[in-house]
């Protein structure tokens, strides 16, 4: 399978290897093109900017965000123009569950499947894998790094 991963930090540059190591493509992007440039030394598709980043995405993309709470509206904000019905946008940070609800209710508006994946693991995810709580439609929930 195929994964965008959005926020290429300690958590997220992780999941995106434990993914890699397991046979899975990754596309990453984060504002922080060292972040980058780190992880395609390891065979990440690197991308330059949001819409770099869907174009190399194969359809129906699967994004997976993995950015601070604080930052989730807005990154899902400047992401959504770029994406299309079908598409699935999932949210791997902490954020409060009655956002995701309101998040899920305003992506359904433009065809787009939201899965809220509360994420736990911290950098030893890498090895050990992460612990996922997952919510989202049925049918609809990826199966995420182990």
């Amino acid at each position: 399978m195929q994964l965008g991963m959005i926020g290429l930090g300690r958590m997220g540059a992780n999941m995106v290897r434990r993914l890699q190591s397991g046979g899975h493509d990754c596309v990453g992007f984060d504002r922080s093109a060292g972040a980058v440039a780190t992880l395609v030394k390891g065979g990440t598709v690197g991308a330059s900017s949001l819409a770099d980043f869907v174009a190399k995405l194969n359809r129906p993309r699967v994004v997976w965000l993995m950015v601070p709470a604080a930052v989730v509206d807005q990154a899902i904000a400047d992401l959504l123009p770029f994406l299309d019905a079908g598409d699935i946008l999932i949210d791997g940070g902490n954020s409060h569950y009655i956002d995701d609800i309101r998040r899920a209710r305003e992506t359904k508006r433009k065809g787009i499947h939201y899965v809220d994946v509360g994420t736990s693991g911290g950098v030893w995810g890498l090895e050990r894998g992460y612990c996922m709580m997952i919510g989202g439609e049925p049918g609809k929930t990826p199966s995420g790094p182990r």
